[in-house]
């Protein structure tokens, strides 16, 4: 495979949260995102990762940040309080920023901090071109292998058990289509009877018995949003992993001093 220039792709970076957060409160700072892991909040690793992955020429971070991050940084927002809006504003500062037409933007959590520029490099070269919605997903084997007894939320499908990825990739030329109807299905989704009038009972159906397919899931997924949304599956654990308690913290920690030693 030919590898795309750098610059091919934006990446607008979620760094924001709750101010009023217990666990980060709990490390001395106003958001998870700036959490220290390895000495350096955690939203440094991804910022690192991203610079380094060759394929990402631009960034937006929404949220607080340090004076270590912003040299990676190319357009700073303030937290606008919710992931949709925050996703909405990032886009339009990279936009202001001179986004061309051919760009696609990936859109990533600040609390990954274990994924590496390799493996963000393999998911962006890997993206179907034709979808204006991009959302890795990953195996619970390939989780549980990589980082023993992690705990995470997984559905079942024909195909495997997946646990969604903390990165998604976009069209932004389409974002205006399929964000009112994304926003509808996020607001349904504590009012069950109303989210499966929107899944379907159908789909609903073969999802609790194991017998929905990620092809099916892809195509329902499609028709609520509106535009062509694809899941990609990958090996990367690093993906699906976000620190979100002390455990996931201690993993994080015992896996980047682990790699600290073999460099």
């Amino acid at each position: 495979m030919t590898k795309p220039p750098a610059g091919q792709w934006s990446a607008v970076v979620l760094g924001g949260g709750d101010p009023g957060d217990p666990f980060a409160a709990a490390h001395g700072v106003s958001v998870k995102a700036l959490i220290p892991v390895g000495g350096v909040p955690m939203a440094l690793h991804v910022l690192r990762a991203l610079r380094a992955s060759g394929r990402v020429g631009r960034v937006a971070y929404v949220g607080p940040t340090t004076p270590d991050m912003d040299p990676l940084i190319d357009a700073r927002i303030t937290d606008h309080g919710t992931l949709l809006s925050n996703l909405e504003a990032g886009v339009e500062a990279l936009r202001a920023a001179g986004l061309s037409p051919s760009e696609r933007v990936l859109v990533v959590t600040a609390d990954i901090p274990l994924v590496t520029p390799a493996q963000l490099a393999q998911v962006l070269d890997a993206a179907p071109p034709a979808a204006a919605l991009v959302y890795p997903v990953v195996r619970r084997s390939d989780c549980e292998r990589a980082f023993p007894n992690v705990k995470r939320t997984y559905a079942r499908l024909r195909e495997g058990t997946f646990t969604g990825g903390n990165v998604f990739l976009l069209d932004p030329s389409l974002i205006g289509q399929f964000l009112p109807r994304l926003r509808a299905v996020l607001a349904a989704r504590k009012a069950p009877l109303k989210l499966a009038a929107l899944i379907g009972p159908g789909i609903l159906l073969r999802l609790l018995t194991r017998r929905l397919t990620v092809r099916e899931l892809e195509q329902r997924v499609s028709a609520l949003l509106g535009v062509p949304a694809r899941a990609l599956i990958t090996g990367h654990a690093a993906i699906g992993t976000d620190v979100d308690k002390e455990a996931d913290l201690m993993l994080a920690e015992t896996h980047l001093s682990a790699r600290a030693s073999q460099s």
